[in-house]
């Protein structure tokens, strides 16, 4: 290594946007790299597709939230329907104050159901169904996102978990009421914009099947992470 290397060493890079970047002659040691990997080369080897691969095989039911059909969406929810009461059992086994806490600076799982409540009002109730104000009070967008007027990111809020519940099993059962009634021609349509030009998401048209795409992920990435943190909390 030279004396003018650009050294990191112990650093926590979260939520960080790399487009374009070359590391040249750089030295990898004890990293981690975890979020959305596209077009990744090492060593002249594109890895995304052998990690998405490993992904797939690790979980066979994984590829199931790529579908590409009505049908397709509604076994993918109802697998996370599935899988989601497994995972609030557990967390109804845990001492109520652990559902408030954070592992590794992560959100606690009272606010994991909280920002998933926000991502269904955002993708299903605004883009989706049109409301222009879907917000429930416990919503609780991404830590990153700038304050938007109108849309609520209380922090310090602490619902119990029948009520941050009670939001979530609001959500969910619309988001099933939803998929019941889709169609393979609306699965390969897109949004109407809706009537007014503020708030989050844009106010313009999306690919109906890449909205439920990305709401599948989010459901299914976030009930990853919260089994990895309540599995920390019960050891406790």
């Amino acid at each position: 290594m030279t004396e003018d290397a650009l050294v990191l060493e112990d650093v926590q890079l979260r939520g960080a946007f790399l487009r374009k970047v070359r590391l040249i002659g750089a030295e990898l040691c004890d990293v981690e790299i975890t979020g959305d990997i596209q077009n990744l080369t090492v060593n002249g080897v594109e890895v995304a597709g052998l990690i998405e691969a490993e992904l797939d095989r690790r979980d066979p039911d994984r590829p199931k939230m790529r579908p590409t059909d009505s049908d397709g969406v509604r076994a993918a929810w109802e697998l996370l329907e599935q899988r989601w009461g497994e995972t609030v059992a557990k967390a109804r086994a845990l001492p109520p104050e652990l559902l408030h806490e954070s592992v590794d600076g992560e959100w606690s799982f009272i606010e994991t159901l909280r920002h998933l409540s926000f991502a269904t009002d955002a993708w299903i109730r605004r883009v989706i169904l049109g409301d222009p104000t879907p917000w429930h009070p416990l919503d609780l967008p991404w830590d990153e996102m700038a304050d938007t007027p109108g849309i609520p990111r209380d922090r310090a809020a602490r619902p119990s978990l029948d009520e941050a519940l009670a939001l979530r099993e609001d959500r969910m059962a619309g988001l099933r009421q939803y998929v019941d009634q889709l169609t393979d021609e609306q699965l390969a349509g897109d949004t109407t914009p809706i009537s007014t030009s503020q708030g989050w998401p844009r106010p313009i048209s999306y690919p109906v099947r890449e909205v439920l795409l990305l709401l599948l992920n989010e459901e299914y990435m976030h009930r990853l992470y919260a089994e990895r943190d309540l599995a920390v909390l019960a050891a406790r």
